[in-house]
């Protein structure tokens, strides 16, 4: 067991909750409104306290004294796909975050979202978070994170959110990037796409060379599996890749043309680890998948946070 111990919100497919797991913390519970999601949770994490419902109605004093309180508060408020209605449109939870860090005063806060929120129409939505957080005994930081700098073979540019305990805060820094560069879709791909003996897998490994666009996992009311708009699909045939949906598996051996994904290897590109499963059919599962945060990253900085929080235990041992 961890020295410390994690409250997860918007948990999604786990992503995160994977990042924390592999930097050291404990899951105390998981909140997670979609039942597919909880489902693949549950079915990967068995003891795992998935909490499944909304976000709005759940107490988090019993969870007083955790260590952090992370999450991935949804994204559609702040993203330029959208409207980016921000406090306005009613999907926002960055509200109830900050009730529960009031509720749960956790030593540490990590929040994922996506780039549109450091936007300049948005600058007073965070200078308000700021100053909630502040008053609360954090000392609040925002930060540009490239999935591709931690492993990851995507280019998925990601909002990271560190509040950390006043008392605490000197202890904590932003992950370094790590040296080199991820595989390429092709390298990281290869032995998927030939499961099957598709001869053009050689030839199509070395068309692949570059890392992936940003995956999109789409809504309920939105897009089926495919991998996004336009300019993405575009981004995909560079690669020698059909974006236009997904397939269930990989290319026969006489297979002629350019090749789809399958969900599987969406989720390589998105960082989980080939055994963990995700319940439902393909749209489903790759809704999952296109909307999880990276595990690597997740754990990265996840992994800093870890480091500031041990700092302390050990200042007041000694």
């Amino acid at each position: 067991m961890s020295q410390f111990t994690s409250l997860e919100i918007c948990s999604g497919a786990g992503g995160q909750a994977l990042g924390l797991e592999e930097a050291g913390f404990d899951h105390a519970a998981l909140v997670e409104i979609e039942a597919p999601a909880c489902a693949t949770l549950r079915l990967n994490r068995p003891e795992w306290n998935v909490v499944e419902g909304d976000l709005r109605a759940f107490d988090g004093r019993p969870y007083k004294g955790i260590d952090l309180l992370a999450g991935g508060v949804p994204c559609p408020p702040f993203s330029k796909a959208g409207k980016q209605l921000g406090d306005q449109d009613e999907r926002d939870l960055f509200p109830e975050a900050i009730r529960l860090v009031d509720e749960c005063r956790p030593q540490a806060v990590m929040l994922e979202n996506v780039r549109g929120l450091l936007d300049a129409i948005f600058d007073d939505y965070r200078n308000k978070v700021e100053k909630q957080l502040k008053k609360l005994g954090y000392v609040p930081g925002w930060k540009l994170l490239n999935a591709s700098d931690y492993g990851v073979s995507q280019l998925r540019p990601r909002v990271i959110f560190v509040g950390i305990r006043k008392d605490l805060a000197h202890g904590f820094s932003w992950p370094e990037p790590l040296k080199g560069e991820p595989l390429t879709v092709g390298g990281l791909l290869y032995d998927l796409m030939k499961a099957n003996g598709w001869r053009g897998a050689d030839r199509w490994r070395e068309r692949a060379s570059s890392i992936a666009p940003t995956l999109v996992g789409g809504s309920k009311k939105h897009g089926g599996p495919d991998l996004g708009p336009t300019r993405a699909k575009r981004a995909w045939a560079m690669l020698g890749v059909d974006g236009m949906g997904l397939w269930d598996d990989a290319p026969a051996c006489d297979f002629v043309g350019m090749p789809r994904l399958t969900p599987r290897m969406t989720a390589r590109i998105q960082g989980f680890p080939d055994d963990w499963d995700f319940f439902g059919r393909k749209t489903a599962a790759y809704r999952q998948i296109g909307n999880a945060f990276p595990p690597p990253v997740a754990k990265a900085v996840a992994g800093q946070i870890f480091v500031a929080l041990s700092a302390q235990r050990i200042f007041k041992v000694v």
